[in-house]
């Protein structure tokens, strides 16, 4: 049993969070309903108001929103052990997935039914970033003042290619100062709103004293936080001082763990950034492979985030130096998940005894909604994006813009992506039925020479 006053056996809870890490498919808001249902409805462990308060801050910090919310209520259940199991236990899975699948691509990826595999795929994953923009823009944009907000993103990083990070910064400044200034638009960062039966925190096990070691202290987060923060950057100090900043290594283990900082906005963000960087700046994949990792990704339990997993893999792989390609790209794609992941860590034992304080902090609640409000603009960026790289067999570039050579339209493409658009935005069907039927229908389509 636990030396906790609310009675949960720690092996309960690992089982649990082994539960809800394999069913999490389908991006950030299925997670984080699952953990609802599961958590809240299911086994009454956490009530409504401090699950909602736990989103609330997670919300304010750069990664996954997701996992972080994992690692603070398994952090609120069972101290220090809680945290690290539930947010390791989120990530493992699809690690180990998405890690497998790479080597398939790389070792199988000339076969037909491969190469049709990731064909339907690429349909499905346009859809579900269709419906991300959708589904985030009606749920973020409801005051007329936070559109232009929205569009001045696209803009800004469609037409001239301005940086995500001074996106976010931008947006945080407009919203910062709306929100002092008093302007209703940038009055709340709840950007959430859970269905479900709502369960008060007395009737949970966890009830509405908060633990003892959960209320703030410097001493405890200062040296869990520094444990943290030398785990993240010594392997990016050793890999600088053994082999060099032009290492691929020791590029992938800078690039990744800026990213671990400046990605607000949840997994379509991050993606979009990700996208902008490695196809664009330091080539580590094409275009059609990033699409194709966004696939496994969206197939696999776990953050959609993970397809940064994808990305080292390839990206160490093609400069392998001394190693062997495939050992290359094992440690570029442990590497990358390292400086991903473990800052995430880090952001909720540092701060998460002082969430309350974040939370009724009116500027960084208005400088958040501004930030949502510009990841609209980005994530429409990345379908569009998405929707010329998966359409056309030709694009070219001018300036920043891809521009698609419209005579390489393809017609089995376009038509297995409306199908999809329709399923998922006129039919609400579900997003794992989806990328199954996408992918039958493309190795069908590749196998009978369609495509």
């Amino acid at each position: 049993m636990t030396d906790l006053p609310h009675g949960i056996p720690f092996a309960d809870a690992v089982r649990v969070w082994a539960r809800i890490a394999a069913l999490s498919f389908g991006g950030p808001a299925g997670q984080i309903a699952v953990m609802h249902r599961i958590l809240v409805e299911e086994k009454r462990w956490i009530g409504e108001e401090r699950f909602l308060h736990a989103l609330n801050y997670c919300m304010l910090l750069p990664g996954p929103e997701a996992q972080q919310l994992a690692t603070y209520i398994g952090w609120l259940l069972h101290k220090t052990k809680g945290g690290l199991i539930a947010g390791t236990l989120f990530v493992l899975p699809g690690f180990l997935a998405i890690l497998a699948l790479s080597f398939v691509y790389v070792l199988l990826g000339d076969a037909p039914a491969v190469q049709g595999l990731f064909f339907g795929l690429k349909a499905a994953v346009l859809a579900i970033v269709l419906q991300a923009v959708v589904r985030l823009g009606s749920r973020t944009l409801k005051h007329p003042m936070l559109v232009p907000i929205a569009a001045a993103a696209f803009l800004g990083i469609f037409l001239f290619g301005l940086p995500f990070p001074a996106i976010v910064l931008g947006a945080a400044l407009v919203g910062f100062a709306g929100s002092r200034a008093g302007l209703p638009a940038f009055g709340s960062g709840d950007a959430h709103r859970l269905g479900g039966t709502p369960v008060p925190d007395r009737d949970t096990a966890l009830g509405e004293t908060l633990p003892p070691h959960a209320r703030p202290d410097l001493r405890w987060s200062l040296k869990v936080g520094g444990t943290l923060l030398l785990l993240w950057l010594a392997p990016t100090a050793a890999l600088l001082l053994a082999l060099g900043p032009e290492n691929e290594f020791s590029r992938i283990a800078i690039f990744f763990s800026q990213m671990a900082v400046v990605t607000f906005g949840g997994a379509y963000a991050v993606l979009a950034y990700v996208a902008q960087e490695a196809v664009g700046t330091y080539g580590w994949v094409t275009p059609g492979e990033m699409l194709d990792g966004l696939g496994m990704a969206e197939t696999t339990p776990g953050p959609l985030i993970m397809v940064t997993q994808f990305v080292g893999f390839l990206g160490a792989m093609r400069a392998p130096g001394a190693l062997h390609p495939l050992v290359a790209a094992t440690f570029g794609a442990v590497l990358t998940t390292w400086v991903t992941f473990v800052p995430c860590f880090l952001w909720i034992f540092l701060g998460a005894p002082f969430a309350e304080r974040l939370r009724s902090n009116r500027g960084l609640a208005g400088a958040l909604t501004a930030i949502t409000a510009a990841v609209v603009g980005v994530i429409l960026n990345l379908a569009v994006w998405f929707a010329v790289h998966t359409l056309f067999g030709e694009v070219q570039e001018r300036g920043t813009v891809d521009v698609p050579v419209w005579s390489t339209l393809d017609p089995s493409a376009l038509a297995l992506t409306a199908l999809t658009i329709l399923a998922v935005l006129r039919f609400n069907v579900g997003v794992v039925a989806v990328l199954l039927a996408s992918a039958v229908a493309g190795i069908a389509l590749r196998l009978a020479g369609v495509v």
